[in-house]
């Protein structure tokens, strides 16, 4: 069934009908609906690898002996993953409605990110008032913003600088 919906994906039908998706799989649709109840379960399983690979490289930044830089390649490393996967970009921005493999992904990686947080703010990289969650859709914003034709690079400067103590 997961095969079944990267090759529609691959072919550029992100609407994940569970219904084609089935039958694409050669299984009835009940079994796609016993796996997957909604359309965002399925996506939720389909980008389970690119979100544990922002789970490490959050936990590695954590570990920077310099939190600044740590945060920039976090930051810059999510960017790319989101800006290259829609799917993956909607579940992230959804991590607050995440179940199953997505929820316990999102509990693992709000941890390492406020790890970082509490070091970049004990050598004062940025300002007191921000959490896992606020970096998240910060993330997600800009994202948006890169999508909708934008520079990367130079939004992530602009983020960068907006954390920032004042």
């Amino acid at each position: 069934m997961l095969e079944a919906a990267r090759e529609r994906l691959a072919a550029g039908d992100d609407s994940l009908q569970l219904n084609a998706i089935a039958k694409l799989a050669g299984v009835g649709v009940g079994t796609v609906y016993r796996h997957f109840p909604t359309r965002h379960a399925l996506l939720e399983a389909l980008v389970t690898e690119r979100f544990r690979s922002l789970v490490d490289r959050a936990r590695a930044a954590a570990g920077d002996d310099d939190p600044a830089r740590g945060l920039r390649s976090l930051l810059r490393f999510a960017l790319d993953l989101v800006t290259a996967d829609a799917g993956f970009a909607a579940v992230l921005e959804s991590a607050d409605r995440a179940e199953g493999a997505a929820a316990a992904l999102k509990s693992e990686l709000d941890g390492a990110v406020t790890r970082l947080l509490d070091r970049a703010r004990e050598v004062g990289a940025i300002r007191s008032d921000l959490d896992a969650d606020d970096v998240r859709r910060l993330v997600c914003g800009v994202q948006h913003a890169v999508g909708a034709g934008g520079d990367a690079g130079l939004y992530l400067d602009v983020l960068l600088g907006g954390l920032r103590p004042r």
